[in-house]
């Protein structure tokens, strides 16, 4: 008798995928560009069309019980479509590139079959990112979802398999571990592929660096937003309360803290509020800290919900907390001792008083030092060197000026960053880049290399200026 398919097991199962995407990719490294950039389309209607797009919020909201329908189908079109615009024209396939003063010639190569590890915070629009670059490489894909997030996933690739099959893509090129998803089938996933791209948990993420897979893998959130006194406070405000409230803050890009200058302080918190945040007392602060942070740690019951439904569960009992657009709690540090100076996934945020810039930059600094290094900053401010000193100094791989952080770090429309879900931290956040995950971290290069005319320089060249001040 056959064995039970369920009783295999997890490196059993995981081989037989990554099997079929061997297949898959294989026939599909053959392809040109103009039926690879097809391919890629496909990937990209599959979330964007608005039928699909909408049931993939509802599932996502449905069974993570996080976030928002309205804002989750936003982030899925506005995502998917900046995405399909960054790669539009971007040559995959062939020479890439051609530098005859130096004898080069580049070639695109795919790196294989991907393993993509995603989060429930963002369970359609992550992997849907994944795959149009992968694919956009000519790779196969196999997704490892949450758990929570499975049933989105599946949903996702539903569709992605149908639009695939329009323009006669293995079916197998996109795959996902079955459910239940274990931690002993992601890890054998890790190590069977030949890229991981890994955005979650950091358990994941030191998992898929630790895999003996190459990886590309992601740190932790928890930005600042700077507001200088040369701020349009207005502006600043608005913009903060909106990507502080978009999705109820699932988004790692979501401003955790204000760090707002003492000669504006007043006056910001007045615009927040008009903005309807609500500022919390000693007393409603506490009670708030021990619903969100029991022994310690972010209770899973605050991530992404609505800043009403948290202040109910905290137990505040005044009227203008069960109404509010997202609640603010004064700190004065930064570590385990002030817990509000963490991430905290949720329409909460941290407001800070800073005597002038010097002590912002140092409030700041001590804030990533305990969590997010690595990852971003937003400063509100028209003094363009606070902005290179914040690019020069902070240990930061993005620096946001003027811009509602959640939708600017990770691509807009309008500024010069790439589309991702997935923010590099470089070596800060113990990540192996610092660049917004994209198509190029999906392929390989050959670089074809040819003999040119020599050019040996002298001694005198290179060190005379160094003899002259410093002898020989």
């Amino acid at each position: 008798m056959a064995a039970n398919p369920q009783a295999r097991t997890a490196s059993e199962t995981v081989a037989a995928l990554v099997a079929r995407a061997r297949a898959a990719q294989r026939e599909f490294e053959r392809w040109p560009q103009e039926r690879v950039d097809e391919a890629a389309l496909a990937c990209g209607w599959a979330i964007l069309k608005p039928e699909n797009n909408r049931r993939l919020a509802q599932t996502a909201v449905r069974d993570t019980g996080m976030g928002d329908v309205a804002d989750k189908i936003a982030k899925n079109h506005r995502k998917t479509l900046g995405l399909l615009r960054d790669i539009a024209g971007v040559r995959t396939v062939g020479v890439i590139a051609e530098y005859p003063e130096r004898g080069i010639t580049e070639i695109a190569r795919p790196v294989g079959v991907v393993a993509a590890i995603t989060p429930s915070t963002n369970p359609a629009a992550t992997p849907a990112n994944m795959i149009v670059n992968a694919v956009k490489c000519r790779n196969a894909i196999v997704l490892a979802p949450s758990p929570k997030g499975w049933s989105t996933c599946a949903l996702l690739l539903e569709f992605t398999h149908a639009e695939l099959a329009k323009v006669g893509a293995p079916r197998d090129l996109v795959q996902m571990l079955p459910a239940p998803v274990t931690k002993e089938a992601t890890q054998a996933l890790m190590r069977a592929c030949d890229l991981v791209a890994a955005t979650g948990s950091q358990a994941n993420i030191r998992a898929a660096y630790s895999s003996g897979t190459p990886a590309i893998g992601v740190g932790p959130g928890n930005v600042v937003s700077i507001v200088d006194v040369s701020a349009d406070l207005d502006d600043a405000a608005q913009k903060i309360a909106r990507s502080k409230t978009f999705d109820h803050a699932t988004s790692c890009s979501s401003e955790n803290a204000a760090v707002i200058l003492a000669p504006v302080y007043d006056a910001m918190l007045a615009a927040l509020a008009r903005e309807g945040g609500v500022l919390l007392d000693a007393a409603e602060k506490a009670r708030l800290a021990a619903f969100m942070f029991p022994e310690g740690r972010l209770a899973s019951a605050a991530i992404a919900q609505p800043a009403a439904r948290i202040a109910a569960m905290a137990g505040l009992e005044r009227p203008a907390a069960r109404t509010a657009r997202f609640l603010m709690v004064e700190e004065a540090g930064a570590g385990p001792a002030h817990p509000f100076s963490g991430e905290k996934l949720s329409p909460v945020l941290a407001v800070y008083r800073a005597r002038d810039f010097d002590e912002a930059f140092a409030l700041t600094a001590a804030i990533y030092e305990y969590q997010g290094k690595g990852h971003s900053v937003s400063i509100h401010t028209r003094d363009e060197a606070q902005v290179l000193r914040l690019g020069l100094e902070l240990a930061v791989a993005r620096v946001i000026v003027n811009q509602a952080h959640c939708f600017a770090t990770g691509g807009s429309f309008d500024n010069g960053l790439p589309f991702s879900l997935s923010m590099g931290c470089g070596t800060w956040g113990r990540n192996s880049f610092s660049d917004n995950m994209h198509w190029r971290h999906f392929l390989n290069i050959t670089r074809i290399a040819r003999p040119i005319p020599p050019r040996v320089p002298t001694e005198e060249e290179l060190l005379g200026a160094w003899w002259a001040k410093y002898g020989r």
